[in-house]
């Protein structure tokens, strides 16, 4: 397939950005010296959403609002408030964030970070018994979920022989899902709880969470997954896909701003009371509590009883930052401007096929199957299904540190994961297919520099 400038300027007009609503890095703010064709006012290409998303312009008097009140009012801003009081302050987030997960109101919750939720909601729902009490996930998981799983084992007594990990076939990239499901068949007598991600972060590998999902339960084992790269990027429908619980971070493809709140969705059968009545003591799903997830109405009584929020509100622990809550808020708002989830995953396909068919193209490219002793190769899936708004290239010995450099200078703004792997992540909110086009070009020219510059060494 090619792509003429014609048939790009119909795509941008086809799918317009809201690019015009965020503050976009220039080469001045971000201390680069320009090259001869741009000044220093210029905007760079910022591919770089899946590790942090830009601020929304709207995002700074938000922010500023809030203070207003803290200034004038003090601790009166929790009940007297012109706009949200700071009791109240997430509750017109949740149904902006609901439709993002596929998730019915009452199941999801902002709050916490994404890390703090995992182990929340491990809690839970971790319960091994017997020879059911392995954690299946994935091998090269991200870091932080590697030592969630492995503390939450010790903490029931357990111990690293627990964590049962899943790693691509030798040669291979990517999971494959006939292996997920053939692993959940074969150990599932001793598999107590699942949790992979959506969107793997380093391939940007997409899961098929509703296959998954559906031969877990068939044996009887919690399913949970982590949203980090997903929530934002992709239409998960977490609730249809009958998912026990999920967790993610809001600060990449929601914008939230750096370490902003994150969330949960809690499927809610976890929090009917009826249902938990009937097999426990207890009418309620037990879990880490605080006082934010308490019947609100009994919330300042100061009782020592748990009567918690029959929702995903009621694994709620304590008040959000009104700042960090906010802040969300307004990028929440751009993305139901933009159409939502939807709007943005079919643009997202047409912008990740469009970089795919101009990598190939590159004399630099060398296909999955072949020695990569030269250049560079594609990690990502190639089907757009099985992908999010990412594309990993994964680089010979030497070159990745080179292209990154080069990539930077001229203004293009992506992620390094050494020692040879560069992640390229347009956004369809900010970004437009000319700045794919832009980008690719800028990566040719890179990728010719550190051709010559390798070839300098060997020779």
């Amino acid at each position: 397939m090619s792509y003429s400038a014609k048939d790009i300027e119909v795509l941008d007009k086809r799918f317009p950005s809201l690019k015009d609503e965020f503050h976009i890095p220039t080469f001045k703010s971000l201390g680069i010296t320009p090259p001869e064709s741009k000044s220093e006012d210029d905007d760079s290409i910022y591919l770089c959403g899946n590790s942090l998303g830009l601020m929304p312009k709207a995002t700074e008097s938000a922010i500023l609002e809030e203070l207003a009140v803290w200034k004038g009012k003090g601790v009166e801003g929790h009940f007297k408030h012109p706009k949200t009081p700071w009791l109240d302050i997430d509750l017109p987030v949740v149904p902006l964030i609901a439709p993002i997960v596929g998730a019915k109101e009452n199941e999801v919750a902002v709050m916490g970070t994404l890390t703090m939720n995992l182990n929340s909601l491990l809690c839970s729902f971790y319960q091994p018994k017997g020879r059911k009490r392995k954690i299946l996930f994935e091998k090269h998981a991200f870091p932080s979920d590697f030592y969630a799983f492995l503390n939450q084992a010790y903490l029931k007594d357990l111990s690293e022989d627990d964590l049962l990990q899943l790693e691509p076939r030798t040669g291979e990239y990517t999971l494959r899902t006939e292996d997920i499901i053939k692993v959940i068949e074969e150990q599932h007598e001793e598999i107590a709880l699942m949790c992979f991600p959506g969107i793997q972060y380093y391939t940007g590998q997409y899961f098929k969470m509703k296959e998954i999902t559906k031969a877990a339960h068939e044996k009887e084992i919690i399913v949970g997954w982590d949203l980090a790269h997903a929530v934002g990027n992709v239409d998960v429908r977490l609730h249809d896909w009958d998912v026990d619980f999920a967790c993610w971070c809001s600060y990449k493809y929601l914008n939230s701003g750096p370490g902003g709140i994150a969330g949960v969705f809690i499927n809610e059968r976890w929090t009917d009371q009826k249902f938990h009545s009937k097999s426990s003591p207890l009418n309620y799903f037990p879990r880490l509590a605080g006082w934010w997830g308490n019947n609100a109405s009994a919330r300042f009584s100061m009782k020592e009883v748990f009567d918690p929020i029959p929702s995903a509100l009621g694994f709620r622990q304590s008040n959000p930052s009104v700042v960090d809550v906010v802040a969300f808020h307004s990028s929440l708002k751009i993305i139901h401007k933009f159409g939502g989830i939807k709007a943005i995953r079919e643009k997202s396909i047409e912008m990740t096929k469009l970089m795919e068919v101009l990598l190939k193209r590159s004399p630099h490219y060398v296909k999955p199957t072949e020695l990569l002793s030269r250049g560079f190769t594609i990690i990502t899936p190639h089907t757009s299904l099985e992908r999010g708004s990412q594309i990993s290239l994964l680089f010979a010995d030497g070159w990745m540190p080179i292209v990154f450099e080069q990539l930077h200078s001229l203004g293009v703004i992506c992620d390094e994961r050494k020692p040879d792997v560069i992640r390229l992540a347009p956004v369809a909110l900010y970004n437009s297919f000319q700045d794919v086009i832009s980008a690719m070009e800028k990566l040719k020219a890179s990728l010719d520099v550190a051709s010559n510059a390798v070839m300098t060494v060997i020779t």
